[in-house]
């Protein structure tokens, strides 16, 4: 019951206290219900910054894309740290990667609302699916325009 009550009220030392408990193998004295609901929780947090991370990153490469004229540094270095942060995670947790995979078309929506947010622009402009592969999207090399895209419609 002390466990439960200090998780309550005082979080950090519960953590300090379950990792010792953990070192010293006192399985019994563990908070195991709020240890499960916390491991549960950082895994999700893991996703969810993935998402988080990739939807920014396509929103600033579709406004980097179809606003060419407004194109400035920030959006730039956006695009690389987004990158960076991604490639981070994925180091530090490579079986996210297949969920990337899974979820990379649908995380488009995320990105295309940052752009129709952030720009003059309407949603008619931007294409209705991705206009980037995902090996693009991670590649640090790649920066979209318009050419490339017009090129791809007319295949």
């Amino acid at each position: 019951m002390y466990a439960s009550h200090l998780y309550e009220t005082d979080f950090y030392t519960w953590t300090q206290e379950q990792v010792n408990l953990l070192k010293t193998q006192q399985w019994n004295q563990l908070d195991t219900v709020n240890l499960i609901e916390e491991i549960e929780t950082l895994g999700r947090r893991e996703r969810q910054e993935l998402r988080n991370r990739l939807g920014v990153l396509l929103g600033h490469l579709l406004k980097w894309h179809f606003q060419p004229e407004k194109r400035s540094n920030s959006w730039l270095s956006t695009i690389r740290e987004q990158r960076v942060q991604i490639k981070l995670l994925l180091q530090d947790s490579p079986s996210l990667k297949p969920y990337l995979d899974e979820v990379f078309l649908t995380i488009y929506e995320l990105g295309l609302a940052l752009a129709i947010r952030e720009t003059d622009l309407g949603e008619q402009v931007f294409p209705e699916i991705c206009p980037y592969t995902l090996s693009e999207t991670l590649n640090p090399e790649f920066l979209p325009n318009l050419n490339q895209l017009n090129e791809q419609q007319s295949e």
